[in-house]
Formats: structure tokens, C-alpha cells, sequence
């Protein structure tokens, strides 16, 4: 087992840590700036698939958030404003997130793959007065502009566009002084849109202490990251896991990020950049993995690679396998929300339990709670829960913007309830069930759909699946499976029966799939998530999902 840098001993870690938060905190003046002290302190190594090359230090990146800060302020932009940013892995997003929580300027980021729909939807919902991306995603703006008519500005990064401001062009010619807004511990600074399985996404908004202070403990303790570090987080900077490695996590400790610039995620490249580059900690969702373990993993040298996690959902036990026989490195979970930061993890200081997502996080006190409140004795399932009172922790949203109802709805007593569901065993290690609403009942028994899933990928056909219920005149309700195949592979009721008789030996045999479905792909959030909503509920109203075969 590697060394764990930031912590050596759990369960001293966990007895002693304790949150320290200030009255005011700003990000940009007290992390960024401090870090930029040292003019040669590097903050990221930008590559494309060109072979091209851009080193940025956190003085430039101070310099950069300054006077794109005095930007915006010449164009009106108030403390309390949203502004909305759609820009891929460019480093101007980085300036942009700087920027606004330097200005006290509320920040809410969105994936590239966001339609125009999407943005009316959000920036109407935010309030948002301006707008950021490149050429690429203009015309979305374009089609809706308006319908949105709190937007005043628009800024193109990039080629200049007619009718749009150039931020290239501004922030050339903006003075380097900028007096950094004095924000308060409890002032809005960021608002991210849940992923959206159901329904329209809610708005959960983040203060300047929840996420820009609560992430030291996911840089410190699951990222393990020192200041020496490179961290390559490979995340759309359209999802929260963005802000959480590619941003508050990796800066907070002073570690540079490796950011490539491509719009696609291909397996092969990540590889070969890993070979090529002085990456040293990597995070990526399970999806990545996947594809990575799919690829000829005989030559992976990489020389300084030392540390790899996983979040979004939880990563099966065989991919682990497959990643550590081929690296030596063990994936280590970790789980969280949009709505927090890095509740439980598979530190690199515990041993691992693979399958399991670990233990607590040093500062929070995660239980799973019974319908009254109650914390429930190991092995029995519940409600996984964040005590709240009588100290809030910090790394929790605030609230779900201007929605009371569904943020009182998150409450349980004492409790935050997270919606998902798990276990913890006699040793404190946690154990994913599933959401709340992705649990499968059939005559009698509880089924969650990821030990069926993880039994699936066990098999060399599988390379992804999603479990979700369908009716059954008999038991309410049965175990479906849908089921993207390997290369080399081809669907057929033969090999629906074999995988059948495999999950029946893998796992308790009442879970097995009485129906399985092969297609080409699987509906996701743009976040990476498997949405076994949109299959549930094409399921039980009878519409055949897209792409099956």
C-alpha cells in the first residue's frame, strides 16, 4: 500500500480534525495571491492535441482574474451578480472562476453539451446579467438571447464576433489593479445546477467558505495532494467535480493542475499522456476508467504517476482490479455531491475494501439513518446522512436557491439527507446501495441496481450496464438489465442466458436480471452519471429506450 502524504493515521485524524473558519474569505486574495507570492510557483501545464504547450504560474493567474475583474466592472458587473461561463478545458475559465469570486461576483459554470434550451432555462433561473464562452457555443446564446432578459453583456473568448465583447481583447488592454472584494464566510459565491435525472435541475448555490475552504479536506486526505503535486482531473468544467479537482481542491494545497485541451476524452491520449507527462494524482468518473481498462494496458510505465481516484458513482470492483494488476495503483472512491465536498473516501492511508466507498471524512459525521432520525447498526441499510446540528460542518451547500421547499425537503432533524442509500460495516467502511429512488423491489426483496451492475461488468462481454426495475404482473416488479457489449462481442439470447447464469453465481441469486437488453449506449448526465431514471421510466411506460438492440 503507497504512503499517504497528508494523513498516516485515520482514526487520530478523525478524532482531532477540527474546522477552522473565518469571518470573511475570499479565494482569489487568500489562496490564489498567496500562492502567487512566489512568481515562479507553477499553477497549470495546459497541452493540446497538437503538441503544444502553456505553463501558467498563480502569479499569472492573479495578474489575469485582476484585470478581467476590472473588465467586468467597467462593463457593470456588481457584486452579487451571476455570471454565467460555457467554456471547455481553455484556462480562461480558470481567470473567469478567479475573477468572480475576487469581484464577490456569483459564479455558475455549465457543460459545453448544455443546448439552447438548457441555457435559457438556467440563465433566466440564475438571473444571470452576463454571459462568457467561445465561438463554439455562441450561437446557443444566440438563438435564445431574447428570452433572457436579465443578460446585459456577452463576452466571446477566442476570434472577435460581432455583437459580442472580446475578452481577449479587454483583458489585453485592463489595468493589473484590482481591490479584491472583502466577502463575507456566508456570501453566495457559486451556483451549481444538479445534474437533472429528474425534472428540472435544482440550483445549488455555495458560499465563500463552503466549497473554497470545505475542499481542503478532499485536496488534503482523498487527493492527498502537496504543493510539489500535478493533478490531472479529468472532468468536463461544466460539472461540480471541476470546482472540486480541477480547482478549489488542487489550488487550496498549492499543487499545479495538468489540464488537456481537447473536447473529447479518448482513452488512448489520456494514456499515452500519462506516459508522456509528470502527471503524479489523476481523478476521473468510473466512465473513464472503463474505456481505459477496455485499451492494451501492457505498456502503462507511467514514472510518476503515485496516486488515482474515482468519483460520480461508485467504480466496480472489477475495474479496480484491472487498473492495479496493469499500474500497481489502486482507484480509490471517494463520494460527495454538487451540494458538498468530499464526504467519505477510500483514503490512501486505510486499507482498501474494494467495492466500498471508504470511511468518514476528518470533519464530518456521516451515518445512515433509519425514516426516524436514527443511526442504524452495521449492515442494515438506510439513509446516508451529514449531521447538521448542533454544529453545522463546513462543505455544505447553503441552500437550493430561491427553492425553500426542496432545501427544508433535504432535512431530516438533525440530518442533511443525501439521498442515496448505503451500509457501513463493523469497521466503518461504507457500502453503495443506490439512490433512493433507484431501489428495485421484487417479491419482497430490496435490490439496489449496483451490485447487479458491478456482477455484470465482472463478465469480459460487459463493458457497461445500468440495472433499473420493470414490471412484472407476478412480483410487482423485476430486475432489468441493459447492457453495452465489449469489442469482439455481439448480443443474442445465448449470451443474455449466460450473463443470467453468471450474476446468479456472482451475487445472491434473487438479484439476477430476468431481463437483459443490449445497446449501443446509455443515456448520461452531462456530468457522466448513468440516468437509470430516463431507462425506469421509459421501462414502465413501455417505450423501447433508444439504441437497444
Amino acid at each position: 500500500m503507497r504512503k499517504a502524504r497528508n494523513m498516516t493515521d485515520y482514526e487520530n485524524e478523525y478524532a482531532v480534525f477540527t474546522w477552522e473558519v473565518p469571518g470573511r474569505f475570499n479565494f482569489a486574495k487568500d489562496i490564489v495571491d498567496k500562492w502567487a507570492e512566489d512568481p515562479g510557483k507553477l499553477a497549470m501545464w495546459c497541452v493540446s492535441d497538437d503538441g503544444s504547450e502553456l505553463k501558467r504560474t498563480f502569479l499569472d493567474f492573479s495578474i489575469a482574474s485582476r484585470k478581467l475583474a476590472n473588465v467586468l466592472t467597467r462593463q457593470g458587473i456588481r457584486r452579487g451578480d451571476v455570471v454565467m461561463a460555457i467554456l471547455n478545458r481553455n484556462p480562461a475559465w480558470w481567470e473567469i472562476f478567479t475573477a468572480c469570486i475576487r469581484m464577490g461576483v456569483i459564479i455558475t459554470p455549465g457543460t459545453t453539451q448544455l443546448t439552447a434550451k438548457d441555457l435559457e432555462y438556467r440563465i433566466n433561473a440564475a438571473g444571470a446579467v452576463c454571459f462568457i464562452t467561445d465561438n463554439a457555443n455562441a450561437p446557443k446564446l444566440e438563438d435564445v438571447m431574447e428570452r433572457c432578459p436579465t443578460l446585459r453583456k456577452k463576452l466571446i473568448v477566442g476570434t472577435p464576433r460581432e455583437g459580442w465583447i472580446s475578452y481577449d481583447e479587454e483583458l489585453r488592454d485592463a489595468p493589473e489593479e484590482f481591490e479584491t472584494v472583502d466577502t463575507k464566510r456566508d456570501e453566495g459565491a457559486i451556483v451549481y445546477f444538479t445534474s437533472g435525472t429528474a425534472g428540472n435541475p435544482k440550483m445549488t448555490l455555495h458560499t465563500h467558505t463552503s466549497y473554497p475552504l470545505g475542499h481542503q479536506v478532499t485536496g488534503r486526505y482523498w487527493l492527498d495532494l502537496t504543493a510539489n503535486d500535478l493533478h490531472w482531473n479529468i472532468s468536463d468544467t461544466g460539472w461540480a467535480k471541476a470546482a472540486w479537482s480541477s480547482y478549489f481542491a488542487p489550488w487550496y494545497c498549492g499543487a499545479a493542475v495538468f489540464v488537456h485541451t481537447a473536447d473529447r476524452i479518448d482513452p488512448v491520449t489520456t494514456l499515452a499522456c500519462l506516459r508522456r507527462y509528470p502527471v503524479t494524482t489523476m481523478c476521473g468518473a468510473p466512465t473513464l476508467y472503463r474505456m481505459l481498462v477496455l485499451q492494451d494496458l501492457s505498456d502503462c510505465a507511467f514514472p510518476s504517476l503515485r496516486h488515482c481516484v474515482s468519483a460520480g458513482e461508485p467504480l466496480n470492483a472489477e475495474i479496480i482490479d484491472i487498473w492495479k494488476g496493469a499500474t500497481g495503483i489502486t482507484i480509490r472512491d471517494g463520494y460527495g455531491q454538487t451540494e458538498t465536498v468530499c464526504l467519505c473516501a477510500s483514503f490512501p492511508c486505510i486499507e482498501p475494501r474494494l467495492g466500498s466507498m471508504g470511511k468518514r471524512t476528518p470533519g464530518f459525521d456521516l451515518q445512515v439513518i433509519d425514516e426516524a432520525g436514527n443511526c442504524l447498526p452495521p449492515n442494515v441499510e438506510g439513509d446516508i446522512a451529514v449531521r447538521v446540528k448542533p454544529k453545522r460542518p463546513l462543505g455544505l451547500f447553503k441552500e437550493y436557491w430561491k427553492d425553500p421547499g426542496k432545501t427544508a425537503a433535504s432535512y431530516r432533524g438533525d440530518w442533511y439527507i443525501t439521498g442515496d442509500r448505503a451500509y457501513i460495516d463493523e469497521d466503518g467502511y461504507f457500502w453503495f446501495v443506490g439512490r433512493a429512488d433507484d431501489i428495485i423491489l421484487t417479491s419482497g426483496y430490496r435490490i439496489g441496481p449496483f451490485e447487479v451492475e458491478s456482477a455484470l461488468l465482472e463478465h469480459p462481454a460487459v463493458a457497461e450496464s445500468a440495472v433499473v426495475s420493470s414490471p412484472d404482473a407476478t412480483r410487482g416488479e423485476i430486475v432489468k438489465a441493459f447492457v453495452v457489449l465489449a469489442p469482439g462481442f455481439a448480443g443474442s439470447d445465448e449470451l443474455a442466458r449466460e450473463l443470467q447464469e453468471y450474476v446468479k453465481g456472482a451475487t445472491a441469486p434473487y438479484k439476477y436480471p430476468r431481463k437483459i437488453v443490449f445497446v449501443t449506449d446509455l443515456p448520461k448526465t452531462v456530468s457522466g452519471k448513468i440516468k437509470r431514471v430516463e431507462l425506469r421510466k421509459a421501462e414502465w411506460s413501455g417505450k423501447k429506450p433508444a439504441g437497444s438492440t
